[in-house]
């Protein structure tokens, strides 16, 4: 069996020849029709039922607490959905491009995220995930501990609000699901402005379909606070998958996207409800090493590659240890809390 090799952020590996089974993995990028349909029937009819379900409660004037059980359903489900959004993305879950950018623009409209937009950021994060010279674009806001220390005390205290674990997860999916990705930048091309103002559009026939039928205090209920929880999984789910411990980062010059892959993007076993619920997003160090396999192979990949298995998985109980970890230490070569800055600073 092949090993791979941990390289040091000092070290470059961008010519290395790429794994003997490299190659292998290829042929799980092929897009399989009946289970891509299977799971948008087992995802959506249970959405469907699910919102009935919840609608009857809230119109039936029962408690809230009856209602919210259901909402947290749907939410789970609304992961889901995003999953198989984020495959169209990649142009992986259906075999042909045109299935895949329907699919994806009805999907971004459950879910709120325009297709075209967040197809474009979330390829630039694929071509610079753990290239600490190439920050910014689809990724989680991260200083190295060098930044942190030159910055004025008003942009240590905004970085520390915003690396807070209630404001990602609690602010986290307002700001980014129900207000950022309704407003197009100037800087954005055509496509992406097309496609938020589609997604922005359906939104409101969506608002104007709810008041004159369920009303929209019985929407708000559901689906608001349904994607406001389906935010935050999503957002942990993101941000564990690069901000972990042993992750690895590099400068430019030494990045490589097979050791970013293997190195930079974690391997999270959950248990077998949420894997499924997270459409194996755990697999996200596959999802790196071949980006076009579609969710419901990469457990396939993951069984039948063994160079793909001697990555080293995170838990659910150990990963609440990412939220606590801040800064890039460059010349430690990990991430750091803000508590063990102010220790060494001590």
């Amino acid at each position: 069996m092949e090993t791979v090799s941990k390289v040091t952020t000092k070290q470059g590996d961008r010519g290395a020849a790429k794994p003997a089974w490299y190659d292998e993995v290829k042929v799980f990028e092929k897009p399989i029709l009946g289970k891509a349909i299977w799971q948008l029937i087992n995802t959506l009819v249970p959405y469907g039922v699910v919102w009935f379900l919840a609608i009857r409660t809230v119109q039936s004037g029962y408690s809230y607490w009856v209602t919210l059980p259901l909402v947290v359903i749907l939410a789970c489900l609304m992961v889901r959905i995003f999953i198989f959004f984020h495959d169209c993305t990649h142009g992986s879950f259906f075999a042909s491009r045109k299935a895949n950018t329907i699919v994806g623009y009805v999907t971004g409209i459950l879910t709120f995220t325009p297709f075209e937009e967040w197809r474009r950021t979330h390829g630039i994060h694929h071509s610079t995930a753990g290239d600490l010279d190439r920050r910014g674009v689809g990724d989680v806001w991260t200083m190295t501990l060098e930044e942190y220390r030159a910055a004025s005390k008003w942009q240590q205290f905004v970085y520390r609000f915003y690396r807070n674990p209630f404001t990602l997860l609690f602010f986290g999916p307002v700001a980014t699901f129900l207000i950022a990705q309704r407003f197009p930048k100037s800087s954005m091309p055509r496509k992406s402005h097309i496609s938020i103002h589609i997604t922005n559009v359906a939104l409101a026939f969506i608002l104007v379909v709810a008041h004159f039928t369920i009303g929209l205090r019985t929407y708000f209920l559901i689906k608001i606070v349904a994607m406001w929880i389906a935010g935050a999984m999503g957002i942990w789910l993101f941000y564990v998958q690069h901000q972990y411990e042993d992750v690895v980062w590099t400068r430019h010059e030494a990045w490589s996207p097979i050791h970013t892959a293997l190195h930079g993007s974690s391997f999270y076993r959950l248990p077998r409800v949420l894997q499924w619920i997270s459409g194996n997003i755990g697999f996200h160090h596959i999802h790196h090493v071949r980006a076009r396999i579609p969710n419901y192979r990469l457990e396939e990949a993951y069984k039948a590659i063994p160079g793909l298995r001697e990555v080293k998985p995170i838990t659910l109980w150990a990963s609440r240890r990412s939220l606590f970890l801040n800064l890039w230490d460059e010349q430690a070569g990990r991430l750091v809390s803000f508590r063990e800055v102010k220790r060494l600073v001590a």
